[in-house]
């Protein structure tokens, strides 16, 4: 009787921890909304602050793995069979912190733009604190896809000693499009709307937002609920 009591108890502790672990392991977890849903509102102003405020042209020395774009999103997905978004996630936070932290960089202390800079900066740890938190700690010490750590190695070399055909001239406008696009395709969950269901990964939805001049700049024809 008491080995058929101790079995059910061991039982009914697997089955709640199969319930709990698509919880834990969820791409998205709720918490992660409010703060998304914050640096998407601060990005709205981007054209404002990062064209505007800049000469014509003017560009910043970035990693080319920085220039990370929906296309590559969709390329890593096509190398990596089953790539969870998970790793994407993780790789989107390494990506724009080093881009945050080099459109800073080149700002002088009384650039116009650099208040509404550290605050996005501030506003994206935020988001990142909440991601760590939002996921077990085994998660972020498990092994990354063979390319996608090349990648993530990369990225965290140190400047002297990349090559100078890895270097890229972006504007700080394009840096932060591409922030916010694929802020809007990992974590789609945060940004739903009224409309029909959308791509957020499809290069085409943005596109067809800046023919149709409906906010262009903004990550925004989707509105907080």
């Amino acid at each position: 009787m008491v080995q058929l009591s101790t079995s059910v108890c061991l039982l009914g502790g697997l089955l709640g921890l199969f319930l709990l672990v698509p919880v834990q392991m969820a791409p998205t977890p709720a918490s992660m909304c409010t703060p998304l849903k914050t640096l998407n509102d601060s990005l709205s102003h981007r054209r404002r602050y990062m064209k505007h405020n800049f000469p014509i042209n003017y560009t910043i020395r970035v990693h080319h793995n920085e220039v990370f774009k929906l296309s590559n999103i969709s390329r890593m997905r096509l190398q990596v069979e089953g790539l969870d978004d998970l790793v994407l996630q993780r790789l989107w936070f390494q990506v724009n912190q080093g881009v945050l932290k080099k459109i800073i960089r080149v700002m002088p202390e009384r650039h116009p733009s650099r208040p509404y800079t550290a605050e996005l900066e501030r506003r994206f740890r935020d988001a990142e604190g909440v991601f760590v938190q939002s996921h077990p700690a085994e998660v972020f010490q498990q092994e990354l896809p063979e390319s996608i750590q090349d990648t993530w190695d990369h990225l965290t070399e140190e400047p002297d000693r990349v090559p100078e055909s890895r270097w890229r001239y972006v504007s700080p406008k394009s840096l932060l499009d591409n922030f916010c696009h694929t802020m809007h395709c990992l974590f789609s969950k945060c940004f739903v709307s009224t409309e029909e269901q959308q791509d957020y990964c499809s290069v085409s939805y943005w596109r067809k937002g800046r023919k149709k001049d409906l906010q262009p700049e903004s990550c925004s024809r989707y509105r907080g609920r």
